[in-house]
């Protein structure tokens, strides 16, 4: 497999896979699904230190991640907010470590000290991979959104880079 930086040519194949996500209802408070336009536009107008890249097995897209601005605040500017999404029949099969050390090492070299982020108190999968990875709960916002009619608590982790 093959990590590499996303391209406009992959632009389908991340939305499927995000649209995967916010189908199975366990990795994002979205609801509605995107179309390629969306993702095309989320891609390209972002700073190049806020890196999206994708997982290829045979010419095929099997997960991607990105490094979001955790803040617009210039007293934020190292610090990262994480996003992981894997193609379903490929989630719990340990790829998701290869997408994290790929951007923490794209961290460093961009100049963030620190990445966050948000999961749900329930995704014991992602939580297991997190905190193999070393990062820590920092706290769990409470009622923090609405999945499928009913208040969901998000659980904040992060991790100190370097």
């Amino acid at each position: 497999m093959e990590i590499r930086k996303a391209t406009e040519k992959d632009v389908r194949e991340i939305t499927t896979i995000y649209n995967e996500g916010i189908e199975d209802r366990i990795a994002t408070l979205e609801t509605e699904v995107k179309t390629d336009k969306y993702v095309m536009e989320w891609l390209f107008q972002r700073e190049k230190r806020y890196l999206v890249i994708v997982m290829e097995e045979n010419s095929h897209i099997v997960g991607w991640a990105s490094i979001n601005p955790y803040s617009h605040r210039c007293a934020y500017r190292g610090v990262g907010e994480l996003s992981i999404y894997i193609k379903r029949e490929y989630r719990g099969k340990g790829l998701g470590q290869n997408l994290l050390l790929a951007l923490e090492k794209n961290g460093q070299q961009n100049e963030f000290y620190k990445f966050v982020l948000f999961t749900f108190s329930f995704n014991d999968l992602g939580q297991g991979l997190y905190r193999k990875m070393g990062y820590r709960k920092v706290g769990v916002f409470e009622k923090q959104g609405i999945r499928d009619g009913e208040h969901v608590d998000v659980m904040i982790m992060e991790k100190l880079l370097g």
